[in-house]
């Protein structure tokens, strides 16, 4: 049976923390970003968790075996 290939997609987007969470990227940090507050800008700019609701399955998309 041949190796299980990760979700380029999914490993494009989400990193495993140490503890084994899932770390996302916040939206809404790409363009337009003339008309975006400083401090909205600093809060997009900050990573983020994945909801425990939704761990599972990404987690299940990037594994490697």
């Amino acid at each position: 049976m041949p190796k299980m290939k990760t979700n380029s997609s999914a490993k494009k987007r989400f990193k495993l923390t140490g503890s084994g969470k899932v770390k996302r990227s916040k939206a809404f940090h790409n363009h337009i970003l003339t008309k975006k507050k400083k401090t909205r800008k600093k809060r997009l700019a900050q990573g983020a968790l994945v909801h425990e609701t939704n761990e599972f399955t990404i987690k299940r998309l990037l594994v490697r075996a």
